[in-house]
């Protein structure tokens, strides 16, 4: 156990904690939504320090960010807990699961983390991912401000749930986010998550107007939030407010957890994109098998730039310096 960060005393031994929104009051030994952080005795506590429930080395395209290093690998860790309350998650297993409950915590400390990552093979760095990111708040920061050091890139992948002051002291040591913008109305978000979506658009904009790299990934359920007209308000307000060549990953679900909706059908799939497109420079399909949506296009001449076929990467066409070497369009590609 380990005292977390932001959170404040109040009467009678309760405490506030002031990561996320939620800002939970706890009693004496009562965890908050996240079922990783608890009082114990007066002071916040986070069970998720030096320890951790999944980790390996993956594709940076599992994460997925296409726009940044592609074709490298990336160690990514994870551990149980999460802030939001899908019941559609397809994490459910750990993201769900309480601290105290969990009997499959590996220990480890940011420093061996760091040894391994800079020890595997083709690896930029370390993703913080799997759950929910921002519930190991503490570990993940001390371990990026330690990988950043060592001259090791620190990715993201998270629902964006979290107060602006706990992330503004995050971002100067992250390279890359995904965030999962889960639907573009605020009923779905309180409905199926238990959160609000205006906290997810405050980080997303805070984000992009830093200079850490961003994507978005949108898991797209039948007839919860596959709305023609609401989407097209979503990608519009992405090009607005975060960039048109902000990336988005449009992700068919499966039924996972407490949702037995079935798949989603390509034909929306291929709707929404379409949609997408005509607002957005680079949008992809995750979680099918197709090429061609895959890849990413010269936004000025329409050039193949990088040729993906599920996790095999070929980069074509495309400068050291990230830019289209027909015409020199940028295409937000790091390298």
């Amino acid at each position: 156990m380990q005292e977390a960060l932001y959170y404040r005393k109040l009467d009678d031994n309760k405490i506030q904690c002031e990561l996320c929104p939620w800002n939970c009051i706890l009693s004496i030994d009562q965890s908050g939504n996240c079922k990783v952080r608890s009082n114990k005795n007066g002071t916040l506590i986070t069970e998720v320090y030096n320890k951790v429930a999944a980790l390996g080395s993956d594709p940076i395209e599992k994460k997925p960010l296409y726009h940044f290093y592609p074709g490298s690998a990336i160690l990514s860790i994870g551990e149980v807990g999460c802030n939001l309350h899908c019941n559609f998650c397809q994490n459910h297993r750990i993201s769900q699961c309480e601290a105290k409950q969990f009997s499959g915590f590996h220990n480890i400390t940011s420093k061996r983390i760091i040894k391994e990552a800079l020890k595997t093979w083709n690896n930029i760095g370390i993703a913080y991912t799997y759950n929910e990111p921002f519930t190991f708040y503490e570990f993940m920061l001390e371990t990026a401000e330690k990988a950043a050091s060592a001259g090791l890139k620190n990715v993201v992948v998270s629902n964006g749930y979290i107060n602006q002051q706990p992330l503004l002291k995050l971002l100067p040591f992250i390279d890359a986010f995904n965030i999962d913008l889960k639907a573009f109305s605020d009923d779905f978000y309180q409905t199926y998550t238990k959160g609000k979506l205006n906290a997810v658009l405050k980080s997303l904009e805070t984000i992009a107007q830093s200079q850490t790299h961003l994507e978005i990934t949108n898991l797209v359920i039948p007839g919860l939030n596959d709305d023609l007209a609401e989407f097209e308000k979503m990608v519009k307000w992405i090009a607005e407010k975060l960039g048109a060549e902000t990336p988005l990953h449009l992700s068919r679900y499966y039924p996972q957890f407490k949702m037995n909706i079935e798949q989603t059908p390509l034909e929306t799939l291929n709707s929404l994109y379409k949609i997408a497109k005509k607002h957005l420079q680079h949008v992809y399909l995750g979680n099918v098998s197709d090429t061609e949506r895959s890849s990413t296009y010269c936004p000025g001449c329409g050039a193949v730039l990088i040729e993906r076929n599920r996790y095999k990467t070929e980069l074509n066409n495309l400068s050291a310096e990230g830019t289209c070497k027909t015409c020199g369009s940028q295409a937000n590609i790091k390298l």
